[in-house]
């Protein structure tokens, strides 16, 4: 009889242990919004009864700073973000564990030259993005503005005050759009690319998704978006477009198993699911409209819907994750002290570079060109040179722990310099310029 019971009472300590480990939380760590987690976790939890899903959202740089942070046992499950290169970070930190059996594979092993999974196995491609521009048709009609093509469109006079971006080291996808420009133009001509696109922004938000918001409701005219924005906003039915400019790349957005995740057997269910063929369909949804990794043969596309593989073949930019990756923390960094804190000195230097390009090509004076062409490399020229992101002990500073006391009045003593130096770049070139445009009157 006591055996009976004893084996009985095994029994239901085992069966309860197995409902336990099948009732788990999948804490899932993500960058994406609400429109797309919630429709995943709805999915997920109506294909796996008794298993939920807990959306941590954080931008993905706070993201990565958070699972360093915490010991094992206590992070998160799943990582799940656009940049490849913050899952470098985590990777070279070895905070990621494998999970091939969660691949699916029908899935192609690159997207154009690009590897879909991580090399060394420890993080995959989930989805697949460009990076662009987006612009409200109404708000160009009105202004009487063209549609841009290039990122270099972005740099005319014509579209003063109609741009708008948001802040690298707040987001990680416009992170990756800068890093895109700076790989494919070269560090000096990328910079200033970007410097003289950001003279004409309206704004640098402080979240990727106002950027979106504002061009759907007119709020600005054009905005510099990962593709998904820029197609969300045009299959919900706002008066939008998007473009791929040929200076683009198509890289993975990347899903990974965090090393020490507390429930790992529930965490691969989710991770397998998302890049299931049902999973992978709801990518089509238009409050989502991101690029599935999954051949359109095994999908239901819309028609007219960007085709990944074709978009990979226009690109010029073979994106190098691991450049990007070695370079973050100083290319961030020296965003927001060239535009993010200095956006009004950069704006006013920009407008008056306009003012005197009209007014010399209305009355060409040689001394006023001359004047005009110092202005333009004082605002439009980085303050950091290819040299020094070269230099591995450069770069060694901005990957230091900023809780160090150290290092943090090190590196914000460079900060500072370098926000000083471009505040007195952008009035200079602003006088210069003013000095340009009296020459031709």
């Amino acid at each position: 009889m006591r055996r009976s019971l004893l084996a009985a009472a095994l029994g239901a300590a085992a069966l309860l242990g197995h409902i336990a480990a099948q009732a788990g939380t999948v804490t899932v760590l993500t960058s994406f919004p609400k429109e797309l987690t919630s429709a995943y976790q709805k999915a997920f939890e109506a294909a796996n009864p008794g298993v939920k899903v807990e959306i941590l959202n954080k931008n993905t740089t706070a993201a990565v700073a958070y699972v360093r942070e915490l010991p094992e046992g206590q992070r998160p499950d799943v990582m799940w973000a656009s940049a490849p290169d913050a899952f470098e970070v985590l990777s070279r930190n070895k905070l990621l564990q494998p999970a091939p059996e969660t691949l699916n594979p029908a899935a192609p092993k690159k997207i154009g030259n690009y590897p879909l999974n991580d090399p060394d196995g420890l993080y995959y491609g989930q989805a697949l993005a460009g990076y662009g521009m987006m612009w409200n048709t109404r708000y160009l009609k009105a202004h009487k503005l063209p549609a841009p093509k290039e990122w270099s469109d972005l740099t005319k006079p014509e579209y003063f005050g109609h741009v708008a971006i948001s802040s690298p080291s707040r987001s990680g996808t416009t992170q990756l759009t800068v890093e895109t420009i700076l790989q494919g133009e070269g560090w000096d001509k990328g910079w200033s690319q970007i410097l003289a696109m950001m003279g004409n922004a309206a704004a640098v938000t402080d979240r990727s998704f106002a950027v979106p918001d504002g061009v759907n409701n007119g709020q600005y005219g054009v905005g510099i978006v990962i593709d998904f924005f820029g197609l969300a906003g045009k299959y919900s039915g706002y008066p939008v477009d998007f473009v791929y400019p040929t200076m683009t790349a198509v890289v993975p957005a990347n899903i990974a198993l965090i090393a020490g995740a507390k429930n790992a057997d529930e965490a691969k269910k989710f991770m397998a699911f998302t890049m299931s063929a049902q999973g992978q369909q709801l990518l089509f949804d238009p409050k989502i409209s991101r690029l599935p990794i999954l051949p359109y043969s095994q999908l239901k596309a819309p028609a007219g819907y960007p085709v990944p593989q074709e978009v990979a073949a226009r690109a010029k930019v073979q994106f190098d994750a691991k450049l990007s990756e070695a370079r973050y923390q100083v290319v961030i960094s020296l965003f927001d002290q060239m535009v993010t804190f200095r956006l009004k000195e950069l704006q006013a230097a920009t407008k008056a570079i306009h003012e005197a390009d009209r007014a010399l090509k209305a009355k060409p004076n040689a001394k006023g060109a001359e004047l005009l062409a110092q202005a333009r490399s004082l605002a439009y020229t980085p303050l950091v040179g290819e040299a020094n992101v070269r230099d591995e002990e450069f770069l060694e500073l901005f990957r230091k722990n900023r809780r160090d006391v150290a290092v943090s009045k090190q590196l914000t003593g460079l900060e500072q310099l370098w926000a000083d130096k471009a505040r007195a770049n952008y009035e200079r070139a602003t006088k210069l310029a003013g000095e340009a445009r009296a020459l031709a009157k």
